[in-house]
């Protein structure tokens, strides 16, 4: 059986929202955050990305963000 360790998958979420203020990441209603997905590395994550924040260009209060799920699931693998 194979562990997060040894798993060479470097999984990242993309989600976004309608930001409070554009002078920090606090979000106006976190009920209402777009959870994009979860892909399986960060080149699909950030054409994910990609394609949510040019599609909400006209909207300057919302932002996308990409995580790195890997480093939180496995911090002591760089």
């Amino acid at each position: 059986m194979a562990t997060a360790i040894d798993s060479d998958q470097k999984l990242h979420l993309v989600f976004g929202g309608e930001l409070q203020d554009l002078d920090g990441v606090r979000f106006r209603d976190i009920k209402n955050l777009d959870i994009v997905g979860i892909f399986p590395d960060y080149a699909t994550a950030q054409a994910a990305w990609r394609a949510k924040a040019q599609a909400t260009v006209d909207s300057a209060q919302t932002r996308y963000f990409v995580v790195h799920l890997h480093r939180l699931l496995e911090p002591q693998v760089p």
